[in-house]
């Protein structure tokens, strides 16, 4: 180790040493999009089926667009919680190495009270 690295490169350089493989990082990013995806999709379908209600006297149409918009709500909410799953994984999975990263070098450093451990 050289003494002009800095505690972040060290941080880096001993997470790569653990070589820790990301499982599937590409399908993650799949996810956290199809998240998003769903939910813009969800309020879409739901203004959607307002005008569609708005726009006939018919109340089997009206029906519909009632279907409409709770399949609109359903799909947002679905899209909420794959995002929220998805963007949590990442954070913890760092927030992870980090501990553990933490803990490894707590193990290293002499004990502040003066004990010898």
């Amino acid at each position: 180790m050289t003494t002009t690295e800095t505690r972040a490169e060290r941080f880096s350089r001993e997470l790569a040493d653990l070589k820790i493989p990301d499982p599937s990082a590409g399908r993650s990013s799949l996810w956290l999009r199809l998240g998003i995806a769903l939910m813009v999709l969800g309020p879409a379908l739901g203004v959607g089926a307002y005008l569609l209600s708005h726009n006939t006297s018919d109340p089997l149409v009206q029906r519909d667009a009632i279907i409409v918009a709770v399949i609109g709500i359903v799909v947002g909410i679905n899209g909420a919680a794959i995002f929220l799953r998805y963007s949590l994984t990442n954070f913890l999975r760092f927030w992870m190495a980090r501990q553990s990263y933490d803990l490894a070098l707590a193990t290293r450093l002499p004990s502040l009270d003066g004990e010898q451990s």
